[in-house]
C-alpha cells in the first residue's frame, strides 16, 4: 500500500469519525442565502472541478457578469430563471474539523412552509440580513420560526457588506436593531458576524475588508459551535419502529433512540401498557452494546415478553411522557386549504398514526411583532395554537423538552397530503385524566378519591381565629412583593394570625425545580402553588404568595383551584423604570442584551390584573405601609379578628 493511499484512507477515517453539524439558512427573498451557501462549498474546496465548470457555464447562458456561485444550490429551472430559492436544497460537504449538512430554505414568504420543513431537524440557524435593507418582516419571520423549531444556535450573518462599504456603523444598527427583536424569542445563543458572500469576506477567510471586526470567520464559527449539550440525555424515549421476530427464538424491538440513554439491564416500561421489565441486550449490525443513546437506531430485547407493536414506546418507569388525548400545540400550516375545526386529521407522530380533530385555534402569531391574533382557522403559511383531540392517546412530551417526540405531522385523510406541522406546547388540562405521567404534570388515577376530615373548616377558623385565605401578589420583578410578604408575615404573626409565606425564589429551589421558564413550565408552577395554597388554607392558614404570575389565564386558574372566597389577588404596582432601578441582580439588564430570554416586562408581557381585591401603589411607599392597606382591607371583610 502506497503512503498516498495510507492517507487516503487516514482522510477517510476521519471524515467518518467527525462530528456532525446540521444547519439551514434562513432570511428573506435576495438576501444572499444560496451564494453564502455556493460560496461556502467553493472557498472550503469542497466541490468538484465539473460542477465548478457547470456553474461558470450556467452563469454565462444566463448572463450573469460573474460568476454566480448561487448556481449550485438552485437546482430548479423555475430557480435558475427567477433568481429564488423554492424549494429546499441539501448540500453536504466537510472539513478536517466537521461535516456538515445544510439545508438552503426559500425566502419568500409564499414558500415559509418549507423553510420550516428544512430547519425543522437542524442544529443551527444562519438567518441573513442583507445589510441596505436591515431587518425586514421576512428575517424576524424565520427567526420566529427557527426559535419555535427550538433551533438552539442562530447565526444572524450581515450580508452584502461590500454595498454598504463595509461599514461597521451600518453592520452595529442592524446588530442592534436584531438583538432587540431576538430579546423577545426562545433561542439561548445568537451570534453576529457581517459577511459578504459574493466576495467571500468573513465566510471562510477574514479577507482585508472589515478589520474592525475580530471575531470568527462563519465557517470557522460553524467549526467550533458545541452542540453535545442540546441533545437530550436525561428523558428516555424509544419509539417502537418494527418488531424483528426471525426465529421463535429471538425477539426484538427495532427503532431509533429519540432522547436518553438505555443500558444493559436498565429497568424500562412499554407504553401505553405500563408493563415494566429490564433491557437483556442491545443488537446492532456491528455487534451488541452494552448502552445507546440519541440517535442510534439500535434493536432492544427484553427479559420478559411483553405485548409491543409499532407505535408503543419504551421509557424509564421513573420518567414518563404525556399519554394525552388532548394537547395544546403550535401548528404551522402547510396549505392552500384552511384548517378546519372539529374535521378529522391524521396525525403521525414518531412511528404512530392517530386520527384527531382541532377544536380549537386559540390565536395566530404576528410573525413580524410576535402579537396575538383572534382567528378561528388557519391559513396557507400561518402560524397559531389550537388544541388538538386525539381518537386514542398520543405518547408525547412537550416540544420544548424533547424535539423528537414533541412535533408531530398533520396529514389529509382524503388526498394524503401533508397540510401543517405541529409542536406540543402543552397537555390540556382537560386530558387530566388520560393515564399518562409527565414530569411537569400528573395524571388522577380512576381508584383514588377525596378523602373528607373529621375537621371541619370553621372548627380550625374558631381554634385559629381567623378565616383561611390566599394572599396573591402580583407584579413586575422588582415590584417589592417579596418584601411586602414578608412584613406582611410578621405583621400578621405579631398579631397572632398562623400564616405562611410562598416566595419564588423558595418554590423554584424545590417544589417547582424541574421547570423552566417558558410560558407553559410558568403556567405548571402557578397551579403548583395554587394546589399548595389550597392545602395550606383548608388547614387553616393565611397564605401569602409573591409571585410574577404575568398571565391573567394563569391567576384565574389559580384563583379557581383556591377558591373565589378565599382568593385575594393583590397588585403591586411599580413601572418598569423603578423595577429597573432597583434590581440588585441585574436581571433586567442581561434581558435586554437577551441573555435570558422570555423576561417578564422586557421580552415577555406583563398582563396587569383588571380588577384585583386591593392595589398598591409600592413607588414611594414604604412596605410597612403597604402591609398594612393589606391587614386594614383583611379585617374590614372580617378575615382577621
Amino acid at each position: 500500500m502506497t503512503e498516498k493511499q495510507i492517507d487516503v484512507d487516514a482522510l477517510l477515517e476521519q471524515n467518518q469519525n467527525s462530528d456532525l453539524l446540521r444547519l439551514s439558512t434562513a432570511g428573506s427573498v435576495d438576501d444572499g442565502k444560496s451564494t453564502l451557501i455556493g460560496r461556502l462549498l467553493s472557498d472550503s474546496k469542497s466541490i468538484y472541478e465539473d460542477q465548478l465548470e457547470a456553474v461558470h457555464k450556467d452563469s454565462r447562458s444566463l448572463n450573469r457578469e460573474e460568476v454566480d456561485l448561487a448556481l449550485l444550490m438552485d437546482g430548479l429551472k423555475a430557480e435558475r430563471e427567477q433568481g429564488i430559492t423554492i424549494d429546499v436544497a441539501y448540500r453536504y460537504f466537510s472539513t478536517p474539523r466537521r461535516r456538515f449538512i445544510i439545508a438552503d430554505t426559500p425566502g419568500h414568504e409564499q414558500y415559509t412552509r418549507n423553510m420550516a420543513t428544512g430547519a425543522s431537524t437542524t442544529d443551527l440557524a444562519i438567518v441573513l440580513v442583507d445589510a441596505r435593507h436591515g431587518v425586514i418582516t421576512q428575517s424576524k419571520r424565520h427567526a420566529f420560526i427557527a426559535s419555535l423549531l427550538g433551533i438552539p444556535h442562530m447565526l444572524v450573518a450581515v450580508n452584502k457588506m461590500d454595498l454598504v462599504d463595509y461599514s461597521e456603523e451600518v453592520y452595529e444598527r442592524i446588530r442592534a436593531d436584531y438583538a432587540g427583536f431576538a430579546a423577545k424569542l426562545n433561542v439561548p445563543d445568537i451570534q453576529y458576524i457581517p459577511i459578504s458572500a459574493l466576495r467571500g469576506d468573513n465566510v471562510v477567510d477574514a479577507g482585508t475588508n472589515m478589520p474592525w471586526y475580530r471575531g470568527m470567520p462563519l465557517l470557522a464559527h460553524l467549526e467550533n459551535v458545541q452542540t453535545g449539550s442540546d441533545r437530550n440525555l436525561v428523558d428516555f424515549r424509544f419509539p417502537i419502529q418494527y418488531v424483528n421476530r426471525p426465529t421463535d427464538k429471538f425477539r426484538g424491538y427495532c427503532g431509533t433512540v429519540a432522547s436518553g440513554v438505555i443500558r444493559v439491564g436498565s429497568e424500562v416500561m412499554a407504553l401505553p401498557s405500563k408493563r415494566t421489565t429490564k433491557v437483556k441486550s442491545i443488537v446492532t449490525y456491528d455487534g451488541d452494546l452494552d448502552h445507546a443513546f440519541p440517535p442510534q437506531s439500535v434493536t432492544i430485547c427484553l427479559e420478559d415478553e411483553i405485548d409491543l407493536s409499532r407505535g408503543d414506546m419504551l421509557v424509564h418507569p421513573g420518567n414518563q411522557p404525556y399519554c394525552a388525548r388532548t394537547v395544546e400545540s403550535m401548528v404551522v400550516w402547510m396549505s392552500e386549504t384552511p384548517l378546519e375545526k372539529n374535521r378529522t386529521y391524521l396525525i403521525k407522530h414518531c412511528c404512530s398514526t392517530v386520527r384527531g380533530v382541532f377544536t380549537e385555534v386559540q390565536y395566530r402569531v404576528n410573525a413580524d411583532t410576535l402579537h396575538r391574533e383572534d382567528v378561528d382557522s388557519l391559513a396557507l403559511n400561518e402560524i397559531g395554537r389550537v388544541d388538538l383531540e386525539l381518537f386514542k392517546p398520543m405518547i408525547c412530551d412537550d416540544y420544548a423538552r424533547n424535539r423528537s417526540t414533541g412535533g408531530y405531522v398533520i396529514i389529509d385523510p382524503l388526498t394524503n397530503a401533508t397540510v401543517g406541522a405541529g409542536m406540543v406546547m402543552h397537555r390540556s388540562r382537560s386530558s387530566a385524566a388520560d393515564g399518562g405521567a409527565s414530569a411537569t404534570s400528573g395524571s388522577v388515577s380512576k381508584n383514588l378519591s377525596t378523602e373528607t376530615s373529621l375537621v371541619s373548616a370553621d372548627m380550625r377558623a374558631k381554634v385559629l381565629g381567623q378565616k383561611p385565605a390566599t394572599i396573591w401578589l402580583t407584579g413586575l420583578s422588582g415590584s417589592g412583593k417579596s418584601t411586602v410578604a414578608r412584613h406582611l408575615e410578621k405583621e400578621l404573626m405579631e398579631q397572632g394570625h398562623a400564616c405562611y409565606v410562598l416566595d419564588g425564589d423558595n418554590v423554584r429551589h424545590g417544589l417547582s425545580r424541574d421547570l423552566g421558564f417558558s410560558a407553559d413550565e410558568r403556567t405548571e408552577n402557578i397551579r403548583r402553588i395554587a394546589e399548595v395554597a389550597r392545602l395550606f388554607n383548608d388547614a387553616g392558614l393565611i397564605v401569602i404568595t409573591a409571585f410574577i404570575s404575568p398571565f391573567r389565564s394563569d391567576r384565574e386558574g389559580a384563583r379557581a383551584i383556591v377558591g373565589s372566597d378565599k382568593f385575594v389577588e393583590v397588585l403591586v404596582g411599580a413601572s418598569l423604570e423603578v423595577c429597573e432601578k432597583r434590581d440588585a441582580k441585574g436581571l433586567y439588564a442581561k434581558a435586554r442584551t437577551g441573555e435570558i430570554p422570555s423576561f417578564t416586562g422586557i421580552s415577555s408581557p406583563y398582563e396587569a390584573p383588571e380588577t384585583p381585591e386591593i392595589t398598591l401603589d409600592s413607588a414611594d411607599t414604604a412596605p410597612e405601609a403597604l402591609s398594612a392597606q393589606i391587614t386594614t382591607w383583611l379585617r374590614a371583610k372580617g378575615l382577621l379578628r
